[in-house]
């Protein structure tokens, strides 16, 4: 443990402004002093007590609830002390002051960003797949995200990850066992079933990979941008989809010189919408940089809505500068087809044909949004999982797909007539090594870092 884990900590674990209530936390392994010189008495284990807050000479700075938890029995596994005051800023300041005064004796500071769960991490409350739902759960955009992020807290994500982890080590334990008595001649693949036991693991992983998958889509979203001519409905479109009048509207050709952008959510699945400048050949200065801006967004977006103008359809001009945007689009996003053709203005052109596998759409009146939803959901490869899904990170796909590559290499090895079982080892031992990445069993300091950097303070 990292000599800076030793310390005391105390931070203001509520948000910045004011409200009715707001907290200050301290964590350490002895708190005893800090508890009688700002509440000027012992507290019995976690019961919640009304007194006063008071400074260095006695005055009182406040009064509230304190609520001592004795290690281990405690979020961190530290002594916990909780100070439940009012919640101006000005209170809050005063009284996390106060805390950092009467604990100079005992090295008590302020706490950095995350370490209150980094703490539980290390002291064994948490694994690291639950310390960061906590911080998912804060961030949750969407409520299917918010019980996704419930549902790795309570350890549904580490279980699954737990029993896979079982499942490698017996296989393990087979092989490294036929290694270490060569003399027996077991025939080990056969009488130890150690194909069967390979499949059914890799078809676990795979499972579990799946539901990560979605999880991972749940908590981050796909980024989604609107683009097209000017004039062809983007930020009517962006409108109609958030439900709401976020862009300004007009006849004008140019009327949006910036980026608008909106999280919308369907079917629980965030959506960060990006409505962008027209384009075409401009000469103001303005809207040259707005362009530049919307190409820049078409090259960093997972999906785009490439907008035409039904009742320009037939128009060649038209035609010719939707040509030419074509042209200029990334080849990753065709090649994907993560580029979706929708043809707006169905209300003012009924009878306009759109080409095949081309959607129809009217920003006005609504008509053909929902085929446009399901489009984006298919886009963003979400599968609807009623109950069950766990919230997950980019992090945790890439390491279940590390495991399963090691798995397949080991599988190449099982199915040979002459296996080198010593390469079979190998490979399962890097695969529990991969797996055990998510749940912190086998995660470099410097992750561990830049995981609980990203916390708010005070959790």
């Amino acid at each position: 443990m990292l000599a800076r884990h030793e310390d005391p900590i105390v931070a203001i674990a509520t948000p910045p402004g004011r409200g009715a209530v707001g907290i200050v936390r301290a964590s350490g392994r002895d708190l005893d002093a800090l508890v009688r010189a700002v509440c000027g008495r012992a507290l019995a284990p976690r019961h919640a007590t009304v007194l006063a807050f008071v400074d260095a000479g006695g005055a009182t700075i406040d009064r509230g609830l304190a609520i001592r938890f004795p290690a281990p029995h405690s979020y961190t596994g530290e002594d916990v002390l909780e100070l439940q005051a009012h919640g101006g800023p000005v209170v809050l300041q005063l009284l996390l002051a106060r805390c950092l005064e009467a604990g100079r004796a005992i090295g008590l500071r302020l706490a950095e960003p995350g370490e209150f769960t980094e703490r539980a991490f290390l002291n064994d409350k948490l694994d690291l797949a639950q310390a960061e739902a906590v911080a998912d759960l804060i961030e949750a955009s969407t409520e299917a995200a918010a019980r996704s992020a419930t549902r790795s807290l309570a350890g549904d994500f580490s279980n699954e990850v737990h029993r896979l982890r079982d499942e490698l080590v017996t296989l393990r334990m087979l092989v490294e066992a036929t290694l270490d008595f060569p003399e027996e001649e077991i025939d080990f693949l056969r009488k130890g079933d150690a194909r069967g036991r390979l499949q059914r693991i890799v078809a676990q992983v795979d499972a579990v990979l799946g539901r990560a998958r979605q999880g991972a889509l749940l908590r981050e979203g796909i980024r989604v941008v609107i683009a097209g001519q000017p004039n062809v409905g983007k930020s009517s479109l962006l409108n109609a989809l958030a439900g709401a009048e976020l862009a300004i509207v007009t006849p004008i050709p140019g009327t949006t010189r910036d980026k608008v952008s909106e999280t919308i959510q369907i079917e629980g699945v965030p959506l960060h919408v990006v409505d962008t400048a027209g384009l075409r050949d401009a000469q103001d200065e303005v809207e040259r940089i707005g362009i530049a801006r919307t190409w820049s967004a078409i090259e960093s977006a997972d999906a785009l809505l490439f907008l035409h103008d039904l009742t320009r359809h037939g128009d060649a001009a038209h035609a010719a500068g939707d040509a030419a945007i074509a042209g200029r689009l990334p080849a990753s996003l065709s090649r994907g087809e993560r580029v979706v053709h929708v043809f707006n203005k169905a209300d003012a052109a009924p009878d306009a044909p759109a080409p095949a596998g081309a959607l129809r759409v009217s920003a006005l009146t609504g008509d053909g949004l929902e085929p446009l939803r399901r489009r984006l959901l298919e886009l963003a490869g979400w599968h609807a999982h009623p109950e069950g899904l766990f919230i997950a990170r980019t992090r945790h796909v890439d390491a279940l797909r590390r495991t399963r590559d090691h798995l397949a290499l080991a599988t190449e090895q099982a199915a040979s007539d002459d296996p080198a079982l010593d390469l079979f080892a190998e490979e399962l031992r890097l695969a529990q090594v991969t797996l055990g990445e998510i749940t912190g069993e086998f995660t470099p300091d410097h992750l561990l870092g830049e995981i609980f950097s990203r916390f708010c303070i005070g959790k």
